[in-house]
């Protein structure tokens, strides 16, 4: 691992970044993998860069974080109602996790989604968190689309990766992102139901 300049004299956490949040979630928020100098660097996901700090502001915003601010594991964030986890456990290469390498995170994945009992929407950060959910719950789901919902035991919302080539280019806003939020909280408030857990693989 090579260290940013600005990071050099900071103590990289380097290893398998696990998933956080409210135990009795009612909201899953499912992303991709640690970011090299983000949630690799700090130990916990989406924090420390630019990518965390677009998420946890709509979070916020959306009554899902008890603050916008997210740079490292002390800085006292704490998610309301609300787990996040992700498709994979380390830092890949490129950002671009290989396909075995997510088979070997899949299990962790399997273990937390089966501890979660409460769980009523899953939020999918980008098509390969999806998938990797999709796998992980044994489901048949391929369609990808921003603000897309999944009808399943557990229901899917689907919504782009808060990546910095998403957000800077326009093709998600913190509008964008902010309604996906709003839309599963009106969903978890209207499901009064116990929810059907999916089979774990």
């Amino acid at each position: 691992m090579v260290k940013r300049r600005a990071y050099r004299d900071q103590e990289y956490w380097g290893k398998p970044v696990p998933g956080f949040g409210d135990p009795a979630a009612r909201l899953l928020i499912v992303g991709l993998a640690p970011g090299a100098h983000g949630a690799n660097r700090t130990g916990r996901m989406f924090t420390g860069d630019k990518s965390g700090d677009f998420l946890f502001a709509a979070l916020h915003a959306c009554g899902f974080a008890n603050q916008a601010r997210c740079v490292d594991r002390g800085d006292g964030l704490q998610l309301i109602d609300a787990y996040m986890t992700g498709a994979g456990r380390c830092a890949p290469p490129d950002n671009k996790p290989l396909p075995e390498e997510l088979d070997r995170c899949r299990p962790f994945l399997i273990r937390e989604t089966g501890l979660l009992q409460n769980i009523k929407v899953v939020v999918c950060l980008g098509r390969i968190a999806l998938e990797a959910y999709a796998k992980a719950t044994r489901l048949k789901v391929r369609e990808f689309g921003h603000g897309r919902w999944i009808e399943a035991p557990v229901p899917i919302l689907c919504s782009y990766h808060p990546s910095q080539q998403n957000t800077q280019t326009g093709r998600l806003t913190m509008e964008m992102l902010e309604d996906v939020f709003l839309q599963a909280r009106k969903r978890i408030q209207v499901s009064k139901t116990p929810t059907t857990k999916p089979p774990t693989a």
